[in-house]
């Protein structure tokens, strides 16, 4: 079971694009906990989690959130503004997956 986080502004565009996520992965057979939160709400959670998906409009954080999770063991990447701008689930899920390599 691979355990994501998505993080945005206020939590809300990530919500659809954790739920497209999920479908994407139901899809595949893939089984994922997809969880969406503002990036305010990373502290908590963050032991909970394996990966850990930034909308692009926080990119510029980066750098502080991949030191945040360094002794986590949690892959972190951002999410291409085309695909969140469309909320591709697959091509989300595919970014994760590819952390794994």
């Amino acid at each position: 079971m691979k355990h994501i986080l998505l993080i945005c502004g206020s939590g809300a565009s990530s919500g659809f694009m954790a739920a497209a996520i999920r479908k994407a992965a139901k899809k595949r057979g893939e089984e994922v906990s997809v969880k969406a939160a503002s990036e305010s709400q990373l502290d908590e959670r963050i032991n909970e989690i394996d990966y850990l998906l930034i909308g692009p409009h926080l990119s510029y954080m980066l750098d502080d959130i991949q030191k945040q999770t360094a002794e986590k063991n949690v892959k972190v990447a951002v999410i291409p503004q085309s695909t969140y701008g469309t909320l591709n689930g697959d091509k989300a899920l595919d970014l994760i997956l590819s952390l794994e390599e």
